[in-house]
């Protein structure tokens, strides 16, 4: 749907982003992830047409003007206070080429949508954080878009709003294309087909979740054991390679060794008190901290 290949921006003689080139298919999510300073924001922000690049291009298929069919929701959204939700999200449709009784029309249906039904009359100035993230999504999606940009938009939410937040990015990824920039790599495990890994203005890691999963996996097999005297016991008899965490023993798997059954019976066949053994996975926060470090 969209392609985006070399993507380059420069600010003198800072390179803020550097030949970035990825693909964005129809109706799929996409999380960019990066720390403070990655270049996240400036590349939706070549998305949106707010900055031009400096070099390289970002085409969608059939489109000539990208930015009707493109929805944003910044980091940090302005509202006029004195206007209400509904009248707020009414003057963006206008603005996005819808006119009258159909710009009302469509403002109302969004805004009860993103469930701000009751509260579309009253005035922004009057609204929590999530309440305006929410506008912040109406006024995106009124007119329709085809992509749905968003930077860091759950970041400033308490969990319970994040958790609202990423409801409705769900209900909405059935209807457009939505790539969104995030720290909170729990929000990018439970709700992404695409990873796109950011360090220093470069694409440094990009793939599904699995794909990115399988490759920089470090299987390992994690032991509760009842104290943490146990657990230093156990890894300095084991001959394996274990690291003690507390009460906690990880140990690596490597060339498939141990299995699950050799590991059970030296346990056994121990005196150990051991509260719980499990195969776990790299997390995607362990696989964010090796990559952002290379």
């Amino acid at each position: 749907m969209i392609t985006v290949r070399n993507l380059t921006k420069t600010f003198g003689e800072h390179t803020a982003v550097s030949d970035v080139s990825f693909m964005l298919e129809a109706h799929t999510s996409t999380a960019l992830i990066g720390p403070n300073g990655a270049g996240k924001t400036t590349v939706l922000s070549m998305l949106t047409g707010l900055l031009t690049p400096t070099s390289g291009t970002i085409e969608m298929i059939g489109v000539n003007d990208m930015r009707k069919e493109i929805g944003f929701l910044p980091q940090y959204p302005q509202f006029f206070p004195w206007l209400t939700a509904l009248e707020f999200t009414e003057m963006t449709a206008k603005l996005s080429g819808i006119s009258g009784k159909e710009a009302k029309k469509e403002a109302e249906k969004v805004l009860a949508f993103v469930g701000l039904e009751e509260a579309m009359r009253k005035k922004t100035a009057t609204f929590s954080g999530g309440m305006k993230q929410r506008l912040g999504i109406a006024q995106a999606i009124v007119h329709k878009p085809k992509v749905l940009l968003l930077d860091e938009p759950v970041s400033a939410l308490d969990p319970i709003g994040r958790r609202e937040m990423m409801n409705l990015l769900k209900e909405l990824q059935q209807q457009t294309t939505i790539l969104y920039s995030t720290h909170i790599l729990n929000d990018a495990e439970e709700m992404t087909d695409q990873l796109l890994f950011l360090r220093k203005g470069i694409l440094v890691e990009q793939g599904s979740l699995t794909d990115v999963r399988k490759k920089f996996d470090a299987p390992r097999y994690k032991i509760d054991f009842e104290t943490e005297e146990e657990a230093l016991q156990f890894a300095s008899q084991s001959q394996l390679h274990a690291t003690v965490i507390g009460s906690s023993v990880s140990i690596e798997i490597i060339e498939g060794a141990p299995t699950m059954g050799q590991l059970m019976e030296r346990l056994v066949a121990s005196t150990f008190r051991v509260k719980k053994v499990e195969r776990v996975t790299a997390s995607l926060e362990e696989i964010f901290l090796e990559v952002a470090g290379r």
